[in-house]
């Protein structure tokens, strides 16, 4: 337990809200939803979805993480990646953490996107495993799981306005997909970036 100031305790919550955790989460949330995944611990028994949160967490969001000065960031995540999302006796199920995921992401990849492209040293077009995360939420939007089977889609207060834009996109057909993401990808309000103006 830490007492410290409100300045420390918003530098905690950004750390972890843009990096540390929530991004986590909403990854294996996502790719547990079309994967069928019942529990993100049994996602982290997959080697490649254990990669692809270390990769967003240690390799791109470490670069721009908000620092609260009290914490040892690297071990914190180590923590979450080794022990918290692991734990069986945590049962934390893809769908429910993949509720309300468009209020979520501008926030969770957002913020890390913003950053890397308003830093000199930083180029935005080296994220991968944040913009394949939105490639596979795009992808949920369409109700169908990895095996081309209907799923049941977490509540969300844009889902119909979003399937309803992806209404005509064909599983499988990527001639299908053409300009359909547009209005998705270009809107600030999910991802509080227009993706468009920072590729």
């Amino acid at each position: 337990m830490y007492l410290t100031d409100k300045k420390t305790v918003d530098l905690v919550e950004r750390m972890k809200g843009c990096t540390c955790l929530n991004p986590l989460h909403t990854a294996l949330a996502v790719f547990g939803c079309l994967l069928d995944y019942d529990t993100i611990a049994a996602e982290m028994q997959d080697k490649d979805l254990k990669a692809l949160v270390e990769r967003i967490g240690y390799d791109e969001g470490m670069k721009v993480v908000a620092n609260p000065g009290i914490i040892d960031l690297e071990q914190f995540i180590k923590e979450v990646i080794e022990i918290r999302l692991p734990n069986p006796n945590i049962p934390d199920t893809p769908q429910r953490i993949a509720t309300d995921t468009s209020q979520k992401l501008a926030i969770r990849f957002g913020e890390t996107i913003k950053l890397y492209n308003e830093r000199a040293d930083l180029d935005v077009t080296q994220l991968t495993f944040i913009p394949l995360t939105i490639a596979a939420w795009c992808r949920y939007l369409l109700g169908i799981n990895d095996k081309g089977e209907p799923m049941k889609l977490s509540p969300d207060p844009l889902l119909e306005e979003l399937q309803t834009l992806l209404k005509d996109i064909k599983f499988g057909d990527c001639k299908t997909v053409q300009k359909r993401l547009l209005p998705i990808l270009s809107n600030e309000k999910i991802f509080g970036v227009n993706l468009y103006d920072v590729v």
